[in-house]
């Protein structure tokens, strides 16, 4: 028997309007259906956002520090269940088992961090130009809020997304990936166990046409935070605009290694290894660009082609296993498509680029780990977010080149150099045009105090991640208090 799941609106667990249902399998082996979920339309969109809108007032008036408190009791039910949780989402996701701990922590973490800006949500005081009057800002909430989640970090995302949204007073429509399901369930019920109000977090299931799109365009809800493919984001914006409201947007990444021939070339392999191949390539901070110096390309691709042939594919809850499943046949179809358009544009396929169908591996949606070289910067495998084990080596003459084929894609989200000239290093920090970069480590490993986000088509300039979050789901206000007992009209009294 599959368990059925079902939407949960204003503190009512109820199923779709249309009595739809789609069904979550598990990756590494698709004979596994996780549970049958609700597939919701606009009817059940118009239900969650009312409910959000209903219970905006009451929530925005619980005073911030206790609403803090809710995510730091929140933070240590996720602590308690954390295998339980990394276990689930390793079998719902396919990121191995140690991936799953890590966003699991990573989600504990937010949770922490955000709680100790309940007693903070700082704004500013200053002087005014007039005698006895007051000058101040304050931050309030935008309302309700929509979020649209990815499959790719289920846990992780949304609470970057919920946690911030929550402490500003905000309520929350929140519309996961239908790949992950079962995880956004799971934390839902975390925050409801740890003390959340029934109707502040609505959470309704479905794909994006039929349920994301609605919530996109509904005309009350006033920030829509979206995760996801540029495609979409960019229909996610021309929605938002046409109705004047905000959105927050984080896309896609084609993120950059530079190895220069000083490198430590061990480390620099490491880092390549986990950047490229950690989570199957499915980040969309993936370090997918290898730009290496023509002085060490050769000893280089050789120690990183031998790791990658060495990794092991399977299930992710194995401990013999290194890479997992991607997430669906629509995704292996489109890494394999991409390894033709590679060779058909030249590129010389050094390992990998087939579909596994080794032992267990059948059972699942398996990509061998797949590395190319002889690859130039205008080739399509070097330019679009492939989202899988696939990394392309593009040989650099020096410093100078490699941040400009740095530079020449429409992505700017993560980069990483490995050198050991400390001009070299600072270089790239101030050429790169990314919105992250790292030195003598990969492009893989952000932390929440930090602000997160990219540049370009990465996303719409905001930042997840940091205090700078809140700027994202807070409107400031400009307080005037004038005590001189007379009218005071500021430039006109000056002049």
């Amino acid at each position: 028997m599959v368990e059925r799941f079902q939407n949960f609106i204003d503190g009512k667990w109820v199923d779709a309007a249309n009595g739809g249902i789609f069904d979550d399998i598990n990756p590494a082996n698709k004979t596994e259906v996780l549970g049958a979920f609700p597939r919701s339309d606009h009817r059940d969109v118009d239900r969650a956002v009312e409910a959000a809108k209903a219970h905006f007032p009451p929530w925005r008036q619980v005073p911030a520090p206790r609403r803090a408190e809710i995510l730091f009791r929140a933070a240590e039910i996720l602590l308690r269940r954390k295998e339980e949780l990394a276990e689930l989402m390793t079998r719902e996701m396919g990121k191995v088992l140690k991936e799953s701990r890590g966003e699991v922590q990573e989600a504990i973490d937010m949770m922490y961090f955000i709680a100790g800006e309940g007693r903070r949500l700082w704004g500013e005081t200053t002087p005014s130009e007039l005698p006895n009057k007051f000058a101040m800002t304050i931050r309030v909430p935008v309302g309700v809020v929509g979020m649209i989640t990815p499959w790719n970090f289920p846990l992780a995302i949304p609470s970057w997304k919920l946690a911030p949204a929550l402490v500003a007073g905000n309520t929350v429509v929140f519309k996961p990936a239908e790949d992950t399901p079962l995880m956004a369930v799971r934390l839902l019920e975390v925050l409801l166990e740890a003390g959340l109000p029934p109707g502040v977090v609505n959470l309704v299931h479905g794909h994006g046409e039929e349920a994301g799109a609605p919530l996109v365009r509904h005309p009350d809800v006033s920030l829509v935070s979206f995760t996801g493919s540029c495609e979409v984001g960019r229909e996610v914006a021309i929605a938002c605009a046409a109705e004047h409201k905000r959105f927050c947007l984080e896309m896609g990444g084609k993120n950059p290694i530079l190895v220069m021939e000083d490198a430590d070339l061990d480390l620099a392999v490491d880092g390549a290894i986990w950047g490229g191949f950690g989570t199957s390539g499915q980040r969309c901070t993936a370090a997918s660009r290898l730009l290496v110096h023509k002085k060490v390309v050769k000893e280089f691709t050789d120690r990183f082609v031998t790791r990658a042939q060495a990794l092991r594919l399977g299930d992710g809850r194995l401990p013999t296993t290194d890479v997992g499943p991607v997430v669906n046949e629509a995704q292996l179809k489109r890494v394999h498509n991409y390894t033709k358009v590679g060779l058909k544009e030249g590129a010389k396929l050094l390992c990998g680029g087939e579909i596994s169908k080794e032992g267990d591996c059948r059972k699942g949606f398996f990509y061998a780990p797949t590395v190319f070289g002889d690859v130039v910067p205008k080739m399509r495998i070097a330019q679009e977010e492939i989202f899988g084990p696939t990394v392309t080596v593009l040989p650099v003459a020096g410093l100078d080149e490699a941040i400009e084929v740095a530079n020449a894609v429409r992505y700017g989200l993560s980069s990483a150099i490995y050198t050991r000239d400390i001009n070299k290093a600072f270089r790239a920090i101030e050429a790169l045009g990314s919105g992250i970069t790292y030195v003598n480590a990969s492009t893989i490993g952000a932390e929440v105090h930090l602000p997160f986000g990219g540049t370009r088509q990465t996303g719409s300039g905001h930042r997840e991640g940091g205090r700078q979050v809140l700027d994202v789901f807070t409107e400031w206000k400009t307080v005037y208090i004038d005590y001189s007992g007379k009218l005071q009209r500021a430039q006109i009294d000056m002049s």
